[in-house]
């Protein structure tokens, strides 16, 4: 566990696509996260929702990419995922991980706030959700 005192930039793929698309406020987030000495966090579904490997707004995502820590959507996160879903009676995998991956403190830049807090609740995450 992290101290309380310390808050990741949580990031859903509305941030990345954000990122792609040069939106100002959102590089410069990342970029004052970064001068905080603080790696931001994604996993690797958020990554898949974003990325589609070709042309010269994805180099700008792989160099934002590069600066965050991207978490492995494996066996473990994937059974919580989906007991989160099960008791939140939502249905997106990819949101519920990501909360998953959040800890309290942190905020999260989303395209969905509206999904993300049922399940922020349900989870427990004390998470300020950030419209991009």
């Amino acid at each position: 566990p992290r101290s309380a005192q310390v808050v990741t930039l949580v990031m859903d793929s509305g941030a990345l696509i954000a990122l792609e698309r040069n939106d100002r406020a959102t590089w410069r987030r990342l970029k004052a996260s970064l001068l905080a000495q603080q790696v931001p966090v994604s996993h690797g579904g958020v990554v898949g929702q974003a990325w589609r490997g070709a042309g010269p707004r994805q180099a700008r995502l792989a160099m934002a990419l590069d600066a965050v820590d991207v978490r492995p959507l494996d066996l473990a996160l994937g059974r919580a995922a989906g007991e989160l879903l099960a008791a939140a009676r939502q249905s997106d995998v990819v949101d519920a991980a990501l909360v998953l991956v959040s800890e309290d403190g942190d905020v999260i830049l989303t395209s969905d706030p509206g999904d993300l807090e049922p399940l922020s609740i349900v989870a427990g995450r004390d998470v300020e959700l950030v419209p991009v």
